[in-house]
């Protein structure tokens, strides 16, 4: 934790990657059609279209819907869903306020495959959200020039945050110096992901060092080690939750600590569990931000979370891959174990 004792939350929800079930409780559909249904600020009941180009779209013939990049594309469009459209990106804005974000990320890059409709789309969002918030914005993308734009776009004097500089795109430091506020260095290599505990420290060390050489004060910097799916490596729980622990031995209590913690759930039903308890461990490794959802995430519960008993400590063996492949989790999962904590399988969900 911050010398403080404060957590720092990055509300990632407006990020186009972000998708939802078709088969989930905020879409209605009606024989051909569908509709993202939602409570707008203003407490009432209102229905975006899922648009024709999502409906030929892998992603939903998957069951998912893309429902931020739904949004922003139809407002974009200012066609006859452009205000349901604006309306849901609003609740997304006002929902993740309420809940305790400290910033709003704010996501294009899968918008479009093109740059020049990025950068437009960035520029956009952020012209829209900032309308609607006196927070500060986290600019997030992997490309330079999208960021730019959507620095350029901020209100002045806000210090936005810069989400993410690497190795690989040392110039984003410049930016974030420029734009005064606070920037997330990854521990991403000059070639790509790192590989165990030391990959990530070295990496993240070596960009700690590039911004504060680039005038960019400790207490600005906020270290991503990268948190991976458990589901695809059984250690990577581990050697994100050791990095974080030794990051925060060599820096001190000033630098800031964060990372997509939900990450580590990717691809595992019961993903409440693993968050829930992968965020106290991260926490107690040291840990004082997270890009998270805050609307799903319960911090205050969060911190009473005993990973020693229960189904938390199901959570945690799988987490540090002493429940080889998460069977042990599974297995508890399908028998309906978890119904305490309101996750329940498919099959045992009343009807």
């Amino acid at each position: 934790m911050s010398a403080t004792g404060r957590f720092t939350i990055i509300g990632e929800n407006i990020h186009t990657t972000r998708v939802v079930l078709r088969s989930g409780r905020h879409v209605l559909a009606e024989g051909d059609r569908e509709w993202l249904v939602f409570t707008d600020v203003d407490g009432h009941e209102r229905r975006l279209p899922v648009p024709a180009w999502h409906q030929v779209t892998d992603e939903h013939a998957a069951g998912r819907l893309k429902h931020v990049a739904i949004a922003v594309r139809t407002a974009m469009a200012q066609g006859e869903a452009a205000d349901e459209a604006l309306a849901y990106l609003r609740v997304l804005a006002r929902r993740q306020e309420d809940a305790g974000a400290a910033y709003l990320d704010l996501n294009v890059d899968e918008l479009s495959p093109k740059l020049a409709d990025q950068k437009v789309a960035i520029r956009w969002l952020v012209e829209a959200v900032r309308g609607w918030t006196e927070l500060p914005l986290a600019i997030d993308s992997s490309h330079p020039e999208i960021i730019a734009e959507g620095l350029g776009a901020c209100r002045p004097g806000s210090a936005p945050m810069i989400n993410s500089a690497s190795l690989e795109r040392r110039s984003t430091l410049d930016l974030a110096l420029a734009a005064g506020g606070p920037v997330v260095v990854t521990a991403a290599g000059m070639s790509g992901m790192p590989n165990g505990v030391a990959g990530r420290v070295d990496n993240a060390s070596a960009m700690v060092e590039a911004a504060l050489g680039a005038g960019i004060p400790l207490a600005s910097i906020y270290v991503d080690p990268l948190i991976f799916p458990i589901s695809v490596d059984g250690a990577f729980g581990g050697h994100a939750l050791e990095a974080i622990a030794v990051l925060r031995a060599r820096f001190g209590p000033e630098i800031h600590i964060t990372g997509g913690m939900s990450n580590v759930s990717f691809g595992i039903p019961g993903r409440k569990l693993i968050n829930e308890a992968f965020l106290r461990m991260a926490i107690d490794a040291g840990a004082d931000s997270g890009i998270i959802d805050p609307v799903a995430t319960d911090l205050e519960r969060v911190r009473t979370v005993d990973v020693h008993a229960g189904a938390h400590a199901l959570a945690r063996d799988a987490i540090l891959g002493i429940d080889e492949n998460c069977r042990a989790f599974l297995r508890a999962y399908r028998a309906g174990s978890f119904a305490e904590y309101g996750v329940v399988p498919p099959a045992r969900r009343a009807i």
